[in-house]
This record gives structure tokens, C-alpha cells and sequence, in this order.
């Protein structure tokens, strides 16, 4: 059996750890593109100053126009040769995260990964969702290797909306949910290969560590301070979910989410939020015990993420609705199809139905 692990070749985590970019950067050379939003670039750009105190190196601003399209990632390589860029550093949210990965596989220069929030599993993986430029899902890019360094400041990330904490661990839940589906069934990871013990025990590390900190790190992030709470479910949310997702495999939870995206109404939530019912309604699926079951509700309910479809926007609860998300979720090449059982757009749609009145509130 061939088993397969990546992981980002280095990740470092800590309080104002941006202001030691430089050191980092003059690892692969003296010339940065950064790629992040104005705003984005604004809330950090003090800690920026102080990196180029501390060491020489160069940091050009690309600018992000807010989408991972092919036409910003090519117009970002474009900018990347011209002013012979040694390095890549993207910096914000999921989308321009990706997108620096895009450019940086593109023109095989490294790249820095510096997320200012842990709303996603996103920064460590080695692809990236594109968009059309009108935002609507095209296509996924995946990468030789995943990124060479992962920055993550913990300061910067507690003074970030409590909202995308809380998403990031709804995203993280379903680590441990859907590795230890993929590892029953044998299913490759992203890898093409099947999970290591490594990468199981880091998922189910995640599970654990969301259900120990989770309420205390919230507490911290609203407050806006960083506590040793905040910075395990910040590790858990990035790293240990990123390992866990990437080697273990994903299963019904992420289907479920991309199922859920054929509803008008669940737009504007984020991606966690979504997956997070996705767990419950995987849970419903493999009739997993009534404890596990509940507590996995009451952990949602808990630190508020969605736990029925009235949650995530969805008022008229109507057949066609359940339906097209359940067909949604079983299309061709969907993880759902890594489940240790064979799944229908029935049967989600009855764990759909369930889950649904399980979680009301």
C-alpha cells in the first residue's frame, strides 16, 4: 500500500512574528512580491515597517483585486518577472493566499504564506480553488509542493473578526470526521496515496484540541489578546486541519458543503459554517453513536456555528431544495465517494432531513 504525507516545508507561529519576515525572506533571496488587498496590506503594514527595519530586503506591492481569477494570477506573474521577484509572500485571506501559491507555482519561485486569519485549512495546502472573475467556481489548480513557509502572527489574527475564528473551526471539525471515514474505506488523500499513520493521529489531535480550547480561544479573539487557547486553535484551524485534510482525504462533509452552495441563501456564509452542518449531516449519514452525535451539536451550538439549515439562511425548508443539494453533493468525482459505503442523493437527502431536525434550535 502506498502511503503518502506533504505538509508546507516549514510553519511558524507566534506573537508579532511578522516583524521577522525579512529573516525569513533573505532565506530565498533580498526581492519580495507581496500579493494582498489594500486593506489587508493596511492593518499589518506597521509590523511590515518593522520587518525591513530588522533585515535589507525588498518588498514590492502587486495589490489584489479581491478574486483568484486566471486573469489576477497572470497579471501577478507578470508583475512577479518584471521586477524579478526571488520570492512570493501572499498575505490575507483564502483568495490571496491561493493565488500567491498560483503565481509562485507558475514562475517556480518559493512562497511565503502569511494568513491574517484562521478561517479556513487553506494556507498550507499545495492548491488553489480559481475563480471567474465574476467569482463563480472554475476550476481547482493543484502545485508540484506545498508552500515553502507558512508565517502565521497570532497577534494579527486575535484582532481579526471573531467570525472567521469560529469558521475556521468548523472547517477544522471535520478533519477527524472525514479522515477517519477515508482510512475505513482506504481512500487516496489529495496525494494519490492513502494516509499515513502520522496524519490520522494529527486529525484526530485536531478534533480533540477543538473541543478542549475552542470556547477559550473565542473569549480571547473577542477580547482581542492573544492566550495559549487562541494559539492551539489557531495551530489546530491551519496546521493541524491542513495536514489532516490534505493527507487523510476528505469524505461526505466537504460534499455536503459544496451541495449546500446551489442555495442562493447560504452565499454569504462562509465556507466553515458550511461545513460544519456538513459534519453533522456525515455524522447522520454513517449513523455514528447518539453521544458523538450530540456533543458534536452542542460543540456547534456552543461556539455558534450553524447546526440547521435555518442557520446558514435557508427559512422554507422545501423538497426541491433538500434534493438539489443532495444531488449536488453526490456528483461524479465528489469526495462523498470516499465514504465506506455507497451513497445516494437519497440518502443524503434523508440525513439532510434528519440532521436538520437534530440540530433546531
Amino acid at each position: 500500500m502506498k502511503k503518502v504525507m506533504i505538509s508546507p516545508s516549514k510553519y511558524v507561529q507566534g506573537e508579532n512574528e511578522l516583524s521577522n519576515l525579512g529573516e525569513y525572506v533573505q532565506a530565498f533571496g533580498s526581492k519580495a512580491l507581496l500579493i494582498a488587498s489594500k486593506d489587508d496590506q493596511g492593518r499589518v503594514q506597521s509590523l511590515l515597517d518593522e520587518a525591513q527595519k530588522r533585515a535589507a530586503f525588498t518588498l514590492e506591492a502587486g495589490g489584489f483585486n479581491l478574486e483568484c481569477s486566471w486573469a489576477e494570477v497572470n497579471r501577478l506573474k507578470a508583475v512577479a518577472e518584471e521586477k524579478g521577484s526571488d520570492v512570493i509572500i501572499g498575505l490575507g485571506g483564502g483568495k490571496s493566499l491561493d493565488t500567491a501559491k498560483a503565481v509562485a507555482h507558475l514562475t517556480n519561485k518559493p512562497v511565503i504564506i502569511v494568513p491574517t486569519i484562521a478561517s479556513t485549512d487553506a494556507p498550507c495546502s499545495a492548491l488553489a480553488v480559481i475563480y471567474t472573475e465574476k467569482g463563480e467556481f472554475e476550476e481547482y489548480f493543484f502545485f508540484r509542493s506545498n508552500p515553502n513557509l507558512v508565517l502565521v502572527d497570532t497577534a494579527v489574527i486575535a484582532k481579526a473578526p471573531v467570525r472567521f475564528l469560529v469558521a475556521g473551526m468548523g472547517d477544522a471539525l471535520s478533519t477527524w470526521i472525514e479522515a477517519r471515514a477515508c482510512a475505513k474505506s482506504f481512500a487516496k488523500n489529495a496525494s494519490k496515496g492513502n494516509s499515513t499513520m502520522a496524519a490520522i493521529a494529527i486529525a484526530e489531535l485536531c478534533y480533540k484540541t477543538l473541543f478542549e480550547d475552542s470556547l477559550k480561544a473565542k473569549a480571547a479573539c473577542e477580547a482581542n489578546v492573544v492566550t495559549m487557547a487562541l494559539e492551539n486553535i489557531i495551530e489546530a484551524n491551519i496546521l493541524l486541519s491542513g495536514l489532516g485534510f490534505e493527507s487523510s482525504g476528505l469524505a461526505a462533509c466537504h460534499s455536503i458543503h459544496n451541495g449546500l452552495t446551489c442555495l442562493e441563501e447560504t452565499h454569504h456564509f462562509f465556507h466553515g459554517e458550511k461545513v460544519a452542518f456538513g459534519a453533522i449531516v456525515q455524522l447522520v449519514l454513517e449513523n455514528a453513536p447518539q453521544e458523538e452525535l450530540m456533543r458534536t451539536i452542542k460543540y456547534c451550538q456552543s461556539v455558534g456555528l450553524p447546526t440547521c439549515l435555518a442557520d446558514l439562511g435557508v427559512k422554507e425548508v422545501t423538497p426541491e431544495k433538500v434534493m438539489k443539494v443532495a444531488i449536488g453533493s453526490t456528483a461524479e468525482g465528489e469526495t462523498i465517494h470516499n465514504m465506506p459505503f455507497p451513497v445516494t442523493a437519497d440518502m443524503v437527502c434523508g440525513a439532510i432531513y434528519a440532521a436538520d431536525k437534530l440540530g433546531a434550535h
